[in-house]
């Protein structure tokens, strides 16, 4: 259905309150509180979370259970459940709500615990020699379904599995032959080893804890979860407990290339042969969920082979009959994690929507779409006893936890927004926009004034532009890329969701692939000329423009494509690991399905898409001043394209500096590189921007 462009009011505060002295800064994004992971209890009455502290004193962060019972009215603060100095994650609840699950590494390797809800010490119930990555307890509370990295011919004997990595540590040599893709993935080279799925009896009372298991996965040659951001959404109990569906890309030589994961029937004793269900899509299959009566399974897929970024579509499947049918066909949105009802007929998710990422509850009999939380971002949400939890986030403050009705009427929170922990800082307000993009379509984007902004006075600007290609620079938070550090310092903030942006509808999004170059920069260019034209306080000759990823791409291609006085200068740029040759890229990344698809086939079949838009053949007409960013263990755009951007620029005599860091994959997520890195941007626009 077609959805209102709505324009979004500057997010005003009522009266800036007088202690508010200072702007956003790294250092306090590093140093603030990080809300995660809500559970409910089975009846709805108290909720479990998990939060992140840093001890700025030793930077050290500690990630610990809170509780908060939702039954009182008082405004007494969650308190802390789990002990002081354990990090843990993973949260869950046993049916009769009393006791609480999670995984931690307090022993040495990650593993899983219990402890009562009311209060008390922590129980181990799993001693294995590798760590747990993700658990389900089934639905009778008696086994638990987790994933381990081990070896194929190793099946349930994790030791066999510890044995081999000790004797590969061991050995002199150190060379390693590849027979297949990948050889690495993400930041981590391939050893061997497969996320496995593995089931295990819970022990009773005061038993010691599980050694053993029962292997699910063995003859399956995938992960599961999927690496390497899979979780434990990826597989799902049957009511009955006598079986689980898990996604499993089962590709063979091709899985460097291949997007076609399915949905596997494991039997839960590991007795039958997996049943590969969703066998006649080539496409992705994802996320199951059952029916409280076990006869439907419900999932989400998309339905065009070897493309990542195509619409998830909310699937039923009668168990019984095979039988599948799309249950919202004209919601033109992608979908995320499902969520069901206790009722059954309704699906609760969320989908990226014009800017934002809302909660949406969907009718499953008539596929009709309501929006429960609208504003904001929601990160996560559950629902149990009629109560809905959930986090959000905007452009103003990370996630807090609130609870609510399931029509979300009336959140209450429960946990402090960023401005209310930060009572000496500054915000800068933000508003969304739309101007007429590529083919004279509406195209939407973000502005945020500086935090000491003035009215009738001009602003420097950072213009930040989104990776991805699809993704979306929404209404929302982020610990790395975050508009508030650069409002923080006195900047204006411009974002442009380009054409390939996702949240607007699936050919949108699509109109990027193999235009890289031209529809794109179309939009940026003509977005950021609408941007001065309604905002009198930007000063457009005075800005850098920053990205990374497709972004760090786009600033490569902007280096040689625009600069021209029609469109404006930049005063300096900013690469962050941004792909600077489009045919190395299509060799060196990892997962070749996204290149492949992008550029409409491999460089060999398809050599002109390379190179019409690559950046490394317009190295020539660079001339604007770029500091560029890279990591050594980014193996999805790899080093050698940051160091042959800088070298270029060397080599041309172009103002350039290169921060390397050593130990960061495709992002930035040390606290201690973050500060450095933004210390560094915010040194480069300070260098290059009048205040």
């Amino acid at each position: 259905m077609n959805l209102r462009l709505a324009v979004l009011p500057f997010c005003l505060l009522a009266a800036l309150p007088a202690y508010a002295e200072r702007g956003f800064d790294v250092r306090d994004l590093a140093a603030l509180e990080r809300v995660s992971s809500p559970v409910l209890s089975p009846d709805g009455s108290q909720v479990v979370f998990a939060k992140r502290q840093v001890d700025a004193a030793v930077a050290k962060s500690n990630t610990g259970l809170w509780t908060r019972n939702l039954r009182t009215r008082d405004m007494a603060p969650p308190k802390q459940l789990t002990p002081e100095g354990w990090n843990v994650n993973s949260p869950s609840f046993s049916p009769d709500g009393k006791t609480v699950y999670f995984l931690s590494a307090k022993s040495g390797t990650q593993q899983l615990y219990a402890m009562p809800v009311a209060g008390g010490t922590p129980r181990a119930l799993t001693d294995y020699p590798l760590d747990v990555g993700s658990y389900k307890i089934s639905p009778d509370d008696a086994r638990v379904a987790f994933s381990a990295d081990t070896f194929g011919e190793c099946k349930a004997d994790f030791a066999c599995t510890k044995k081999k990595l000790d004797d590969t540590a061991a050995r002199k040599s150190t060379g390693v032959v590849y027979e297949r893709l990948f050889v690495r993935h993400w930041d981590t080279w391939a050893d061997g080893r497969r996320s496995r799925l593995f089931v295990a009896a819970l022990p009773a009372g005061k038993a010691k804890p599980v050694a053993s298991a029962i292997s699910l996965t063995d003859s399956l040659d995938g992960d599961t979860p999927s690496k390497p951001f899979g979780d434990a959404s990826e597989y799902a109990w049957s009511p009955d407990g006598q079986s689980l569906v898990a996604g499993i890309r089962v590709a063979g030589k091709s899985e460097a290339w291949s997007t076609n994961f399915d949905l596997y029937r494991l039997s839960a004793d590991g007795k039958a042969a997996p049943i590969n269900m969703t066998a006649s899509n080539p496409a992705w299959d994802a996320g199951p969920a059952f029916s409280a009566d076990g006869k439907t399974l419900y999932y989400r897929a998309m339905k065009r082979p070897g493309f990542e970024a195509d619409r998830f579509a909310l699937m039923a499947m009668d168990i019984a009959s095979g039988q599948v049918r799309e249950i919202a066909p004209k919601w033109d949105r992608s979908a995320d994690g499902i969520v069901l009802s206790e009722d059954g007929k309704t699906i609760y998710i969320t989908a990226q929507d014009n800017g934002e990422h809302p909660l949406f509850a969907v009718d499953i009999a008539t596929g009709e779409v309501k929006k429960v939380v609208a504003e904001g971002s929601v990160s996560a949400f559950e629902i149990a006893g009629g109560t809905l939890a959930f986090t959000r986030n905007t452009l103003k403050s990370g996630d807090q936890l609130f609870t609510a009705g399931l029509d979300g009427a009336s959140p209450r929170p429960i946990t402090q927004s960023a401005e209310e922990v930060l009572k000496d800082v500054a915000f800068g307000d933000f508003e969304q926009f739309q101007f007429k993009g590529w083919n004279n379509e509406t195209v939407h984007g973000y502005v945020v004034k500086p935090w000491n902004y003035v009215e009738g006075q001009k602003y420097p600007v950072a213009f930040l532009i989104h990776g991805g290609p699809q993704g979306s620079f929404s209404n929302g938070w982020s610990y790395r890329w975050n508009p508030q550090t650069y409002a923080g310092q006195g900047y204006a903030v411009v974002m442009i969701d380009f054409h390939g942006s996702t949240g607007y509808g699936q050919a949108f999004t699509d109109a990027i692939s193999q235009h890289w170059g031209d529809r794109p920069l179309e939009d940026l260019q003509k977005g950021w000329a609408a941007a001065q034209k309604k905002y009198s306080f930007l000063d457009g000759g005075n800005a850098c423009a920053l990205g990374a990823s497709y972004g760090g791409y786009m600033i490569n291609w902007i280096a040689g494509n625009w600069h021209t006085p029609s469109t404006g200068a930049w005063k300096c740029l900013v690469n962050h690991d941004g792909v600077f040759d489009t045919r190395a890229m299509g060799y060196v990344t990892e997962e070749l399905w996204f290149t492949e698809w992008e550029n409409g086939g491999t460089p060999y079949q398809a050599p002109k898409n390379y190179e019409k838009f690559n950046p490394v053949n317009h190295v020539a007409q660079w001339r604007t001043p770029m500091l560029v960013v890279q990591g050594e263990k980014d193996y999805r755009v790899p080093l050698d394209q940051g160091l042959s951007a800088f070298t270029a620029l060397q080599r041309k005599g172009i103002e350039s500096k290169l921060l390397y860091f050593p130990d960061e994959n495709h992002w930035v997520l040390k606290p201690q590189n973050s500060i450095l890195w933004h210390d560094t941007v915010n040194g480069w626009l300070k260098q290059h921007l009048k205040p």
